[in-house]
């Protein structure tokens, strides 16, 4: 019967499938069993009959359009065929074959698929952790259209299931096209999935699998489902994440829409687990063998308006929301994910609206959000930064009820004293979305930055020099400012704020920062020079790594504060060095935040302004410049020194006593309070859960020193660097009969050799352009001498702190 070989497809499609096929689950027979490229299709020019000889629910024909119709190609319902069913007992069932309708071309325009028929393939998901770079953009979607590639596939359902039906009589109408297969359906279902997704719950109850890390697979024989995600045990905190790292295998969940016959199959790292029938767990409601289960979990669902109150305004709150089932599904608000870029390490994409914490994403919203909530109980997570207690509630969703109020207290509010909370140092997100997540998290100023990675360059366009405020006009009580981060990875890092016009090149050196052959072309000393010339502030990056230049930023006074993104005995170690060297470095806090799982201001500054101050990017940063902050990464610090704080000097006539009052509360469980002099220990109150703890102290002081407070929690934050719950404030600086002054002879000597080696590298290692074939942005013709200038400069400075030390 077959009268057309592969030829007819045209240049486009030469290599077919053909024999024995499954198209979407469906088993048919293309040509012969053993394929004949000559004759392995029926294209009708006069009608042609196709034997059946059974009974069948449903018949199944694998046809296409070989050339369109209509002007231009754009033909619809026109008459290809008539399709006759000719039934046991003389009677006939006549369909005409329409263009657009039972029948199309194969990918002669996008979005035209036919009304009534569907592709030879199912959707799918995209390869979960590979594939081409190319497809990096499209990888993000998660999930493919299952376009056809030979034929469209039609379904004639019999009205008759139990007579026989003799023979399918094909008659051509004008169009040219063919048939590649028939099919017969005799279950009572549909031959195509036309069921929405079902949530299921996946258990392994093979212990030894369940327990190892890794991801489930699920294949779907007849259907489709998602990619299997955990559903994070153990390690809850209510708005703050859960689960360990890496993930168990088990529990997992996915959603599933699938046939009835259908056969799910769950898997581990390659290996089968176990195999079940889709129609058995929704009949069942679940369906076992002996290492896994698939449980339905599905108890319908309402598309909900949800609004989050401030429980004292009454007013929607910005904040991060999560819904979940009981079972551990999450119902996240449309527009936003219900898992975050399935753990592959992303780094920078999928940044902004999300945040995940362990194995639980939130959603940031302004206060309203809407999308669908499953019916009866919904466990609701709400949180917005320190000074709010997160929410942890379970609500019940009834049928028909498509509003939600919920309410979140604030538990302190810094502001109202004083103290404005900003992140010293956001990566990649846009204004608009440092916008939202920074009203979401309670935080008041985000410096996002600029920054060159080698090849890429990020943030470019959002740089205005001028500060983006809630009300759209630069004012407000949420502030962002696009600022810089400056970079090379040996001499060090620095961020630059408050910049009127950029300060370039961004990085310098070679990579990881600067491009491929990049040669030293700036100094981070020249970078802080342009930058207080337009009246920007200069922080020391990631105290104090790269640790090269920053010692040259502290010694010459170019350095207004240094950041701490985690707590770290390393870092506190050297900032303590320096602050025993004489150096009054502020010090602020920041995220680093680089990716989706890490919420902005999870480490943050708080700065204090004068009682009759405005609140205003530029006091904020004038603040932070006078050491008027305290670093948190949780706990909220109390601390006066003889009544003067942060950033403050107490003077004494000599040596004497000092009044220490401090405290800390906390919505997470603290571990300890302590108070630091000279970076010694010299009181503390230990914690064992509590949310609050006070410390009263009579410090004697015999010669000039500064104290500093710090703060402990119980836990690790479950962002991706684990940070630990922490605080820790500026110094209070205590003169002893003279303007205050430091100078510990073996800081002063490790800091001359930093120094010292970070010059040598300017001068022995580093790559540097040949002055005859260069004019650089500093104008001077000896490149070298004018790089060496501020190493010299720091080294005449260090000799002055020496000998004044020295007497």
């Amino acid at each position: 019967m077959c009268n057309a070989g592969v030829e007819i497809l045209g240049a486009q499609q030469q290599d077919p499938p053909l024999g024995k096929l499954t198209l979407r689950g469906l088993p048919f027979l293309v040509g012969s069993e053993t394929p004949a490229r000559d004759r392995c299709f029926v294209a009708p020019s006069e009608p042609v009959s196709i034997d059946i000889g059974k009974a069948a629910r449903h018949v199944v024909v694998a046809h296409r359009l070989l050339e369109p119709g209509g002007p231009a190609g754009h033909g619809v319902g026109g008459h290809v065929a008539d399709y006759v069913f000719h039934l046991t007992g003389g009677r006939t069932v006549e369909v005409p074959i329409r263009e657009r309708f039972e029948i199309q071309i194969i990918g002669h325009a996008w979005g035209r698929d036919p009304f009534l028929a569907v592709s030879d393939t199912q959707d799918s998901n995209a390869a979960r952790f590979e594939g081409r770079w190319g497809m990096a953009g499209f990888r993000m979607t998660e999930h493919n259209k299952g376009w056809a590639k030979t034929f469209y596939l039609w379904q004639w359902e019999n009205p008759e299931p139990d007579t026989v039906i003799e023979r399918l009589e094909i008659i051509p109408r004008g169009l040219p096209f063919l048939v590649g297969g028939v099919t017969l359906g005799h279950l009572d279902e549909h031959p195509f999935v036309r069921t929405p997704g079902r949530p299921v719950r996946l258990v392994v109850t093979d212990e030894d699998v369940a327990g190892r890390d890794g991801v489930l697979d699920l294949d779907v024989d007849r259907g489709v489902a998602t990619y299997p995600q955990p559903i994070p045990t153990g390690n809850d905190r209510a708005g703050y994440g859960a689960g360990d790292w890496p993930p168990a295998t088990s529990p997992a969940h996915a959603s599933v829409t699938a046939l009835p016959s259908a056969t799910l199959v769950v898997g581990s790292k390659g290996e089968e687990l176990g195999r079940v029938r889709w129609g058995d767990v929704e009949r069942d409601g679940q369906a076992a063998n002996d290492r896994v289960r698939v449980e339905l979990v599905d108890p319908g669902r309402n598309w909900v308006h949800v609004k989050v109150l401030d429980d004292a305004t009454g007013r929607p709150v910005p904040c991060r929301v999560h819904f979940r089932s009981p079972e551990g599904v999450p119902y996240q608000p449309h527009g936003h994910h219900n898992h975050v870029n399935q753990n592959i390490g992303s780094w920078h994409l999928d940044v902004g609206g999300d945040v995940a914490l362990g194995q639980r994403t939130y959603a940031y919203v302004d206060g309203t959000c809407q999308g669908w909530l499953p019916r009866g109980e919904v466990v609701v997570d709400v949180a917005r930064g320190f000074e709010y207690e997160p929410l942890r509630e379970t609500v019940r969703i009834e049928k028909g009820q498509r509003e939600l109020t919920l309410r979140i207290r604030r538990t302190s509010d810094l502001a109202a004293e004083g103290w404005w909370s900003g992140d010293s140092h956001v990566h990649f997100l846009s204004t608009a979305g440092a916008q939202l997540e920074q009203q979401g998290e309670d935080l008041r100023v985000v410096n996002l930055l600029q920054a060159q990675w080698g090849a890429l360059f990020t943030n470019t366009e959002d740089f205005t020099g001028r500060v983006i405020g809630a009300d759209g006009r630069g004012g407000g009580d949420y502030l962002t400012y696009v600022g810089q981060e400056n970079r090379q990875h040996a001499l060090g890092h620095m961020l630059l704020w408050g910049l009127k016009e950029p300060v370039m090149p961004w990085s310098s050196d070679g990579p990881d920062e600067a491009e491929l052959g990049g040669a030293l072309d700036a100094t981070l000393s020249d970078w802080a020079d342009r930058a207080h010339a337009q009246g920007g502030t200069v922080v020391a990056a990631h105290f104090p790594n790269p640790n090269g230049e920053p010692a040259v930023l502290v010694t010459t006074g170019r350095a207004d504060a240094v950041e701490m993104l985690a707590h770290g005995d390393d870092a506190l170690l050297e900032y303590y060095r320096y602050l025993n060297s004489g150096y009054r470095m502020p010090l602020v806090g920041g995220t680093d935040k680089m990716s989706s799982s890490v919420p902005v201001g999870l480490y943050r500054t708080y700065a204090r302004l004068d009682p009759d101050e405005e609140f205003t990017y530029e006091g904020w940063c004038r603040a932070v410049r006078r050491g008027r902050t305290f670093l948190s990464g949780g706990p909220l610090l109390r601390f006066s020194v003889d009544g003067r704080q942060a950033g403050d000097t107490v003077e004494l006539t000599g040596p004497g006593t000092v009044t220490v009052e401090a405290g800390v509360t906390s919505i997470f469980p603290l571990h300890g309070l302590e108070l630091v002099c000279n970076g010694e220990v010299v009181a503390s109150a230990a914690g064992r859960g509590e949310r609050a703890l006070d410390l009263t102290e009579e410090v004697r002081v015999d010669g000039h020193s500064w104290l500093a407070l710090r703060a402990l929690g119980s836990d690790h934050h479950l962002d991706e660097w684990g940070r630990r719950v922490f605080a820790h404030t500026s110094p209070v600086f205590v003169a002893c009969g003279g303007p205050w002054g430091m100078a510990d002879p073996d800081g002063l000597h490790y800091i001359r050799t930093v120094v010292e080696g970070a010059r040598d590298y300017v001068r022995h290692t580093a790559i540097r352009r040949p002055d005859d074939l260069t004019t650089h942005h500093h104008g001077e013709a000896d490149h070298l001498a004018w790089l060496e200038r501020p190493f010299a400069e720091a080294l005449a400075a260090l000799d002055r702190r020496d000998r004044e030390r020295l007497g």
